[in-house]
């Protein structure tokens, strides 16, 4: 089952990848980092990293205003008999690696 659920996300993070790419305005650089898919595959929470960070807000917008339009692109392009809900968070565990990432770095 575990292996079942791991390859349905990242199915979902790689189609979703694309639509984000097709339908964004290109201000900012949306990646999908991670997926979170519940037990019963009803919901689905996509982590998210955006650059420059200063446009985090108004790409989580964006993500969240097109749940919908997403929801029906993966109708459209999966075989899944039910499409999750889905949602959007910034990746802060990421926000954090990078971060000591830098400091490692010395910047």
């Amino acid at each position: 089952m575990e292996h079942r659920a791991e390859k349905i996300g990242n199915n979902i993070k790689e189609l979703l990848s694309a639509f984000i790419e097709e339908n964004s305005n290109r201000q900012s650089m949306i990646t999908i980092t991670n997926v979170f898919l519940t037990s019963d595959f009803k919901r689905v929470t996509l982590f998210v990293t955006v650059f420059p960070e200063q446009a985090e807000t108004a790409a989580l917008d964006f993500l969240k205003r097109q749940r919908r339009e997403a929801r029906e692109y993966l109708k459209k392009t999966t075989r899944l008999g039910r499409v999750p809900f889905l949602d959007f968070i910034i990746d802060g565990g990421e926000k954090a690696r990078q971060h000591i990432d830098d400091i490692s770095r010395g910047l």
